[in-house]
C-alpha cells in the first residue's frame, strides 16, 4: 500500500497544472492553496528560492492539515542566472520570451513534503530549448493570454509547444510538478 493511500495528501497549491499532473498519475489528493510570500530573497540562488518556497507552502499547509501529508511546490525559469517568475503584465511576458528566444534555459521546481513535523524536499532541473522567435510570434503568443500566470511566460503543454524543439529532463517538471520526484519524497516519508 502506498503512502498516499495511508494518509490524506494535501496539495498546497492553486495550480491547475499541478492538479492535472497528480490526477494523471493516479494520485489521490485534495487541493488547499496557501498564501505564501514568493518574494525572491537578496542574493538567493534560483535553486535555494524554489526549495524555500516549496518548503514554506508545505509548512503553511501542514499548519492547516496536521494529520495529512502536505505537498508544496514552486517552479521558476532561469536564464543567464536570472530568475524569471510569472510576468507582471503582457509587456513583461514579451520581454521574457525575447530573452528565451533561440537558446536554452533551465526550469527548476522545488518540491517539499511535510508530515508529522518532518520535511523532505528536493529541486528538479530540466533544460528547455526555444527556437528563435520572431516579433510576430511573440506578439501572437502574448495576445493568446497563455503567458499570463506562468513562470517564464510560457506553458510547454499549450501553444508554446510549437516553440520548443527539445528538452532534457522531466517534461512534468516544466509543466509544474515533477511527479516522479514527488512519489520518491512520499515514499521516503512513509519509510521514515
Amino acid at each position: 500500500m502506498s503512502a498516499e493511500t495511508l494518509v490524506p495528501l494535501i496539495l498546497a497549491s492553486a495550480s491547475p497544472r499541478r492538479r492535472e499532473l497528480l490526477k494523471a498519475a493516479g494520485i489521490s489528493f485534495t487541493a488547499d492553496a496557501v498564501d505564501a510570500d514568493e518574494t525572491l530573497a537578496h542574493q538567493e540562488s534560483a535553486e535555494e528560492y524554489v526549495e524555500r518556497i516549496a518548503r514554506l507552502k508545505a509548512t503553511l499547509g501542514a499548519a492547516r492539515h496536521p494529520n495529512a501529508l502536505v505537498l508544496g511546490a514552486d517552479t521558476t525559469v532561469v536564464v543567464d542566472g536570472a530568475v524569471l517568475g510569472k510576468p507582471a503584465d503582457d509587456g513583461d511576458a514579451s520581454r521574457m520570451l525575447q530573452q528565451l528566444s533561440g537558446r536554452s534555459h533551465e526550469v527548476l521546481t522545488g518540491v517539499a513534503v511535510s508530515w508529522r513535523g518532518q520535511m523532505r524536499s528536493r529541486v528538479e532541473r530540466t533544460t528547455v530549448w526555444f527556437k528563435p522567435l520572431s516579433a510576430d510570434e511573440i506578439a501572437w503568443y502574448v495576445d493568446s493570454g497563455e503567458a499570463r500566470g506562468k513562470a517564464g511566460a510560457y506553458g510547454i503543454q499549450g501553444l508554446a509547444s510549437r516553440f520548443i524543439p527539445r528538452i532534457e529532463g522531466s517534461y512534468a517538471n516544466v509543466v509544474g510538478l515533477p511527479v516522479t520526484a514527488v512519489l520518491e519524497l512520499l515514499k521516503e516519508m512513509a519509510v521514515s
